[in-house]
């Protein structure tokens, strides 16, 4: 059975080890420090080994489609083609780099961000369908303010075609693979979801329909972007806890079969993500992030986001809500990853609430006593803001050498790296203890690698 260590390849592309860096916003927009707070951003992890990193959501648009200020927009070639310096740090370390493609849809800020919708006032959320009622339902009691353009069969194409442009400005800039941002509400799951897609022409109806999207944006990356490696997440929901019944949704089935059918297509890779309907905790899990809502600093930029005071306070509480509902589960995609390994031979890329090397080695299949392998690649990303040379300390440099199977992550699973964001703020970890532990880490030389050590 492969070791954390081992390589593995994606369509053809040989990944230095099977370690690898969830996609997170890096909050590094478009302007002109954006490709040095990318490299900021991203270069530690490579320093420290890690095999593949995931840029987080970029939008393939040049207007709306953002979940949260600060996103990176790459429909404009002249700026990424300024991304190869991004792109050839992270080679120089020997690791790879996949871009993660996204349009937010419904989910968007011109749905939730009151003061970008102000200034933005005549930007359409795109939608799949009509919205189902119960978004019609927070709209009107204002909670949400929607204002939705339902996409025709053509606008369909446009919006695939506009995938593909992105994609191929990518892999000119040098990126190594293009990663679709499947789940988490954007608009590719809600193509895929019976909960937000509705449509009556081919992309809607069956299960088979509602991947109709992804096999259109499979077609154009290809088109325009030749062989590049091409992953997705492929999403399974939940209702979201507090909302009433929810009766159409992505079962687990759904997702498997939805995998299975993605490898057909010639995706060269899957993402499994158990998820919800709505955005919620069920992205992250964990605890309240009471410190990050109880932060004076930001709170003026809360009520701009959200609207007012009283709406702050509401979000928050419904936050509180969700947390006992979406406590922290260590490796909560484990089940669906191993039931996807079990249908495809495409690799399978495993993620949330994934904590510690002896957790690893047992989803890889390595460890002593492991059933068959969940996956290929094991990967994180909360933890990278606390650690952002985790690689060196979870990463064996001899390969025969014993790996003590206990070693974790710093990450609180707290989220007090999350909730500013609404805001625009960058994605660092604030919580006192843990950085008080990365302190002493560093003092002992715990993320310093060589130069030329085995990746």
């Amino acid at each position: 059975m492969p070791r954390l260590e081992e390589p593995v390849e994606i369509g053809g592309l040989t990944i230095p080890n099977r370690l690898y860096r969830a996609p997170v916003l890096e909050c590094a927009g478009n302007g002109p420090d954006a490709v040095d707070a990318l490299i900021e951003d991203l270069e530690p992890a490579a320093e420290s080994g890690v095999g593949l990193l995931c840029q987080g959501a970029t939008i393939v648009r040049g207007e709306g489609g953002c979940a949260a200020p600060g996103m990176t927009r790459v429909h404009d070639s002249d700026f990424v083609s300024q991304l190869y310096r991004l792109t050839d740090r992270i080679h120089d370390h020997g690791s790879r780099i996949f871009v993660q493609l996204e349009h937010g849809g419904l989910r968007s800020m011109e749905t939730w961000h009151a003061g970008f919708r102000s200034d933005n006032p005549g930007l359409e959320q795109l939608a799949v369908s009509a919205l189902p009622w119960q978004l019609r339902a927070l709209d009107a009691v204002g909670f949400l303010e929607y204002d939705p353009h339902v996409l025709s069969t053509d606008e369909v194409y446009d919006l695939a075609a506009d995938f593909g442009a992105a994609a191929a400005n990518c892999a000119d800039a040098g990126y190594d693979g293009i990663h679709l941002s499947g789940a988490n509400m954007g608009i590719v799951q809600q193509f895929l979801s019976p909960f937000y897609n509705r449509r009556e022409d081919e992309f809607g109806g069956s299960l088979e329909a509602r991947m109709r999207f992804l096999e259109v944006v499979h077609d154009e990356i290809r088109d325009r972007a030749g062989d590049v490696p091409l992953i997705t997440k492929v999403p399974a929901e939940r209702p979201a806890p507090p909302w009433p019944v929810v009766r159409r949704k992505l079962s687990l089935e759904d997702g498997v079969e939805i995998a299975r059918r993605l490898e057909a297509v010639g995706y060269d890779g899957v993402v499994p993500v158990e998820t919800s309907v709505a955005w919620d905790m069920s992205i992250v899990r964990g605890s309240f992030p009471k410190r990050a809502w109880e932060n004076e600093a930001l709170r003026e930029k809360y009520d701009e986001a959200f609207g007012s005071a009283w709406r702050r306070r509401l979000v928050a509480a419904g936050n509180r809500l969700e947390s006992f509902v979406y406590d922290f589960d260590p490796a909560w995609n484990e089940t669906f990853c191993r039931r996807v390994r079990e249908q495809v031979s495409i690799p399978v890329l495993a993620e949330g609430g994934i904590r510690e090397r002896g957790q690893m080695d047992r989803l890889l299949g390595g460890s002593q006593g492991a059933k068959s392998p969940a996956c290929d690649m094991v990967g994180m990303a909360r933890p990278f803001y606390a650690e952002p040379r985790l690689g060196a300390r979870l990463l064996e440099d001899d390969p025969d050498a014993p790996t003590d199977p206990t070693r974790r992550v710093i990450c609180e699973n707290c989220n007090n790296c999350t909730v500013p964001q609404v805001t625009g703020a960058p994605g660092i970890c604030r919580t006192p203890s843990v950085l008080r532990t990365r302190g002493e880490l560093e003092r002992a030389g715990a993320y310093v690698r060589e130069p030329g050590e085995r990746l």
